[in-house]
């Protein structure tokens, strides 16, 4: 979670919502990125998205069995599903999205039982320091 921290920091450095994520496989990083809209100029260039789609190259596969993801911010209905999609079985947040978060806050696609793949969610990891960077990022933009 740390590194995914990090990566939120780039984020804000570049301007984009500060936003870090990594995929892990036995300690192992597959896949990590920062959130890009801006730069890419892409609405689908979320962290998760774009560390999913390297965790998926680096495997040669789509499913990432047997894996973590490691967020700074509780995904969003398009992460979230591309996390099911994915089989990702396990991941972690920090800071809790009560206006789109989709990991508990404002509904639950990652543990939905009316799909065929369904995560275990741990909340809270390193959360005061995700939200304090995404509160000052946004105090410094009105």
């Amino acid at each position: 979670m740390a590194r995914a921290l990090e990566l939120a920091h780039a984020a804000r450095a570049g301007e984009e919502v500060p936003v870090g994520a990594v995929v892990v496989r036995e300690s192992v990083v597959l896949g990590e990125a920062h959130n890009r809209t801006v730069a890419d100029a892409d609405p689908t260039a979320h962290a998760e998205a774009l560390a999913i789609r390297a965790a998926a190259r680096a495997l040669g596969d789509w499913r990432l069995l047997d894996t973590t993801l490691y967020v700074t911010l509780e995904p969003c209905a398009m992460c979230a599903g591309a996390i099911v999609l994915a089989r990702i079985p396990r991941v972690v947040y920090g800071a809790a999205d009560p206006k789109a978060g989709m990991g508990g806050s404002l509904a639950n696609l990652l543990q939905d039982a009316r799909l065929n793949h369904r995560c275990e969610v741990v909340t809270g990891v390193l959360a005061e320091a995700s939200a304090e960077l995404l509160r000052t990022f946004f105090r410094e933009r009105r």
